[in-house]
């Protein structure tokens, strides 16, 4: 520990810690961009994702010759050091940065040739053995490294997402077979609208947060169409002929997924779609999440004076000045996130507009919102899932009693009654504060015995055909 070397660059020589193993282009970046406070080391999977690339390539390049054996291996091992969780400290550099991802391409290439040095029996900045950009960086440019790496990273974090998402799904069935036989009135434009079972209500969520994991990994699959091999702007200048396609191959080889060599390089380094498209897909997950919040504080409200259907788990005390009170929360945390990932579409949107010619310079503001976003998804799906979903309770009586006293109970007998003596009815309760049930029987519409049976749970929850 202690000490330092001194490394140069086309700009000049500077002093690093002798213990570091990022070098001179990483200094560079972290005294130009400090911005967002958020480094690389943040998101493992896109370290990982770096040490995927860096090994797939120089794979490829000592099978075309363009690597000796001896720096193969040495680059290699460093990426699996990497890949096994060492070294992400040293990836420091601000997420959010100019050069469209050189930053985080040098900081990668810095790492893996000081720990492959170290492995060949160097001290860090030897670069005469291992370099940086000559070797770590053979047949690459940051312009298909960084766009590469950043699909698998995010890929692997939409993989988080979708098994977070999955739990959530099944806490939401789990109360939808729970609560299946409890009553209670569907509102729609926030009035009353007929009866249905709380159960239903809870399926329904399941069912959007099922579509959500469905979208996503959907989606996700087209990340898995990458450019290596397009070097600066996709014709592959100083690659040897056929790595685009070897190199694709290493890729999906080291990281045991599908993943495939774009069709024309040239558009896949500078067209951002994907990278929309995941984010407008993360988008829709995000607006169901919160739609699904914002149901469960109104069906909570209260306790006495709202709707009071549901009650959430108490988590924390509500108020610094109002004793009993406690707030939803959890459920209000997850809205801000969802909030935020609506945020986030829109810069990955104009971003992915900004592309101009042959390369898209935003690619670094993509990454960190597309990265953060997931991040932050899960984390949100976790957090309502195992401190609010699993513990709710349904108030069974509360739910009851405002089916009894609603006006909309007259939908579920207009089929026998008929529309207009079921409207007529409708406005004598309104006026009078009567209830539909008392006035089918003081009119002798219907016996005591067939009402009950037409306001069974069981026939005013599912289809019935007509009788004639």
């Amino acid at each position: 520990m202690g000490g330092i070397r001194r490394e140069h660059d086309s700009l000049g020589e500077r002093e690093i810690p002798a213990e570091a193993y990022y070098g001179v282009q990483t200094l560079r970046a972290i005294e130009n961009f400090q911005i967002s406070g958020i480094e690389l080391r943040k998101f493992g999977h896109l370290v990982n994702a770096l040490a995927y690339v860096k090994k797939a390539a120089a794979l490829a390049n000592y099978e075309l010759g363009a690597l000796d054996v001896e720096k193969t291996e040495a680059i290699s091992m460093a990426c699996d050091d990497l890949l096994s969780g060492k070294l992400h400290g040293d990836f420091i550099v601000d997420m959010v940065q100019g050069g469209a991802g050189t930053s985080t391409n040098m900081n990668a290439n810095e790492v893996i040739a000081n720990r492959g040095l170290e492995l060949m029996g160097h001290a860090k900045g030897e670069y005469r053995f291992l370099h940086p950009n000559d070797d770590v960086n053979c047949s690459q440019s940051t312009n298909d490294v960084y766009p590469t790496a950043v699909k698998l990273g995010v890929y692997l974090s939409i993989l988080d997402v979708a098994a977070a998402l999955g739990e959530l799904q099944q806490a939401l069935q789990a109360k939808a077979a729970e609560f299946s036989d409890v009553i209670k009135m569907g509102r729609t434009q926030l009035q009353d609208a007929v009866p249905m079972t709380l159960g239903q209500e809870f399926g329904a969520y399941g069912v959007m947060v099922g579509e959500a994991i469905a979208h996503l990994q959907r989606i996700a699959e087209d990340l898995l169409v990458v450019n290596m091999g397009a070097t600066a702007i996709g014709t592959g200048i100083t690659s040897p002929p056929g790595y685009a396609e070897l190199c694709a191959a290493k890729l999906a080889e080291v990281t045991g997924l599908p993943i495939r060599s774009a069709e024309n390089l040239v558009e896949a380094t500078q067209d951002s779609g994907d990278f929309v498209a995941v984010s407008a897909t993360m988008k829709r997950a995000a607006v169901q999440l919160s739609k699904i919040c914002n149901d469960l504080r109104l069906l909570s409200m209260g306790p006495r004076t709202g709707l009071g259907e549901i009650n959430l788990p108490a988590m924390q005390p509500g108020s610094s000045i109002m004793p009993g009170k406690v707030n939803p929360v959890i459920p209000e945390v997850v809205s801000q996130v969802c909030f935020q990932l609506i945020g986030y579409d829109m810069t990955v949107t104009m971003a992915a507009e900004a592309s101009q010619l042959e390369l898209n310079m935003a690619e670094p503001i993509m990454a960190y919102d597309l990265l953060m976003g997931t991040l932050m998804l899960r984390n949100a799906a976790i957090t309502l899932t195992n401190r609010c979903i699993t513990g709710i309770t349904a108030n069974r009586e509360r739910c009851r009693e405002l089916v009894n006293n609603s006006i909309g109970l007259i939908t579920a007998l207009v089929p026998t009654l008929g529309y207009e003596t079921s409207a007529n009815i409708a406005k004598e309760a309104l006026r009078t504060g009567g209830s539909v049930y008392d006035l089918v029987l003081e009119r002798g519409l219907l016996t005591q015995a067939a009402l009950d049976d037409l306001l069974s749970p069981e026939k005013m929850t599912a289809p019935r055909a007509r009788s004639l």
